[in-house]
Formats: structure tokens, sequence, C-alpha cells
């Protein structure tokens, strides 16, 4: 006899208050996972108790003790603590959404693992952040029944690097929120350029943490060559939180003062949509991404997107964007041809906005709900 659909604990405590690409993966998903019906409980800091009721309003929410607040204080309440909280909810499955997961946990194991940058490009990352999360992938690799990626580059990364068995991952695509990322209305964007103080300027976007990973410097060094001899240079704008790239401030330090470099810091959600589908273009000469969240999220508000091959990317971008490579010439080389083809420009934009249409999280949610299936079997088989 079929085993009954499996109730499901989500531990959301990892998630920041402000809300990066794993927070948008967790409440996307939650609230999808909700709507497909899933037998859900999720698991909270007590901040987003209140979000995460009315993202999943027939999910049972249970708000976790304020002691999770700090890292060190939430990896040791998930260790000792959630092993216990399992228990007594009665649930059969723990999803753990970022890398770390209970090692005494009691029921069957689903962690997500989101990329396997960690291993291949750890310079990328701060020493301490590398060793702890290579540390964490071998871990949930070995005890978890599942664990999901969000692409299949992930999954083919994680087999050749850290001897992942392919046949316990299960690649779940990211989707897109489209109620925030959509094309834009003319007063969208009107407001963003209001607020950055850009007037008519056209502007190349930048979205994302001002991380090593992201390639912020090559892409600064590569706009003003682009923008060299322009009479009419756009402006380029980095938006996103700030990082531990001591290269970004070197990269704006040479740019000529002729050219305008505005960095906006953290834009608010309602502001992205103008802000992305306003650009000329977006531009994200990633070295590497387990998915490619701002990639989608530009395409879907309508952008010409240029990103780079690496890893993931062309498997969220397809044939609908632009692609460079990953030096300041490379990017400078391919800035310059977009911002000479205004056909070419449009021509990306809606082949980006038509292909965002096949990434949603009402999809991720069946694939999650698969992978929750397989991990209860497997737990009640003993695997």
């Amino acid at each position: 006899m079929p085993l009954a659909d499996p109730h499901v604990l989500v531990d959301a405590t990892a998630i920041p208050a402000d809300r990066g690409g794993v927070g948008r993966y967790v409440d996307a998903l939650v609230a999808a996972l909700d709507a497909d019906g899933a037998r859900l409980t999720v698991v909270c800091q007590p901040r987003d108790a209140e979000l995460f009721g009315r993202l999943a309003p027939g999910a049972r929410v249970a708000p976790a003790a304020e002691a999770v607040a700090t890292r060190t204080a939430r990896l040791t309440w998930e260790q000792t603590t959630l092993p216990r909280l399992v228990r007594r909810l009665g649930v059969d499955v723990v999803h753990s959404p970022h890398y770390t997961t209970p090692l005494a946990n009691p029921v069957a194991s689903v962690v997500t693992l989101h990329d396997a940058t960690f291993f291949t490009d750890a310079g990328l990352h701060s020493s301490v952040k590398a060793r702890f999360f290579r540390a964490w992938t071998r871990a949930s690799l070995r005890r978890a029944e599942i664990n999901v990626v969000p692409s299949r580059a992930t999954a083919d990364e994680l087999v050749r690097v850290a001897g992942a068995d392919r046949r316990a991952l299960q690649v779940a695509h990211h989707g897109v929120d489209t109620e925030r990322f959509h094309p834009p209305t003319p007063e969208d964007v009107a407001a963003v350029r209001r607020d950055l103080a850009l007037g008519d300027t056209p502007y190349v976007a930048f979205l994302g943490a001002l991380e090593p990973r992201k390639n912020v410097p090559a892409l600064i060094r590569g706009f003003a060559m682009a923008c060299a001899g322009r009479a009419d240079a756009p402006a380029l704008v980095l938006a996103g939180q700030p990082g531990w790239d001591g290269q970004v401030e070197r990269a704006l330090d040479a740019v000529p003062h002729r050219f305008r470099v505005i960095r906006a810091g953290y834009l608010p959600f309602e502001a992205l949509a103008g802000f992305l589908g306003g650009a000329e273009l977006v531009a994200y000469p990633s070295l590497g991404e387990g998915f490619g969240l701002p990639v989608l999220e530009a395409m879907a508000c309508g952008a010409c997107v240029l990103t780079t091959r690496r890893l993931s990317l062309p498997e969220v971008g397809g044939d609908a964007v632009a692609y460079c490579g990953v030096g300041a010439g490379d990017i400078a080389a391919a800035l310059g041809e977009l911002l000479d083809d205004p056909a070419r420009r449009a021509a990306l934009a809606s082949a980006a906005q038509r292909r965002s249409k096949e990434f949603s999280w009402a999809a991720s949610a069946v694939r999650h709900r698969e992978a929750y299936d397989r991990a209860h079997v497997l737990r009640r088989r003993g695997r």
C-alpha cells in the first residue's frame, strides 16, 4: 500500500531579515507548496511568523525561540532543539533549505544545496565561509535521503567535486515571483528614475550582492571601456547589498569622472521591476551560479540581459539572453555591441520575457514534493 502524503517541516529559521536569494527561495517555495496542498509545518524566527501565516494559510506555523537570532545560536538550536521539536510535532520529513541539517534527525531529511562553488571556486568566498559550507555540503550528501539542487549544472558539479550520488539528487529549478517581477509600467520606471536621480539618462543595471563571485570590478572596468568615446554614455547603476569585495572600490576609483556610476544600495522589492525593466540592459557577469535567480527575475521584467556561460546560467537564459566572457575586455565588447543595437536589445527582451514563463514556483513545488516523497520512502525502507 502506498505511503500517505508526508507531513513536511520546513526549517525557515536561517533566513535573514533582508530577503536575499535564499529568503526569496524559501518564501516563494512555502507559498507554492501550500497552494499545491502539501501537508506543511513552517518553523521560523518569531519576526517571520506573520509573514508565513500570510504566505501559507493552510500550513502550521511554529515560531522558534528568540535564541535563533544569531548564527551560532541558530546552529545550536538546529542540532539540539529541532530534533525534539520534530518528534513533538509528528512530521515525516524535515526540509533544511540552506545546507545545514540536524545530524540527529529522527525522520527523513531533505537538504537544499544551492551551488558547488565552495569547492570549485573557493577563492570567491571568505575562507571561513568556504570551509563551513564545504563541510556541511559533504555532511548533507552523506546523511540526507535526498538533496535538492536548483540546476542540472549544480548536480553535475556536486557529482564531480564532492562525490555525490546522482540518484540522491533532485533537480528543482527556481521559479519567478511574477507579482514582483514583471514588465514595469511607465510609472514604475519613472519612480525609480526619480529615486535614483537619473533624470532622462539611460542606464545599465546590476542587481546583486557586491561580492567577488558577482565579478562587479570587471563589470565596472568593462563599462568604462565600453563608454570610452561615447557622447551619450549611459550610467551604470549597482544595486544590492555591499559585500566584502575590496576590488569594487578600486575599480570605482579608476572610472573617469565623466562616466556616472551610481551605488544604489538595497532597493525595496516594489522598486525592482521598474529598475530592471527600465534599464537599457541588465549586466550580470557572474563567475558562477547555482541557479542565477537575478537573471531570471530580470528576464521576467522584460529586460535585455547580458550574463556569462558559467555553470547554470545558460540553463536559465537559454537563447534569450546575451553572453560574454568574464574579463573586463569581454564585458566591454558585449556591452558596446548591445548599446549600439537597440533592435537586438528589444528582441532579447521579448525572448527573455517569454522564456521566463517556463520557470514557475508551482513547478518547483511539484519537484520538491517528489523529493519529500522519495525521502519518506527511503527512510521507511531504511535506505
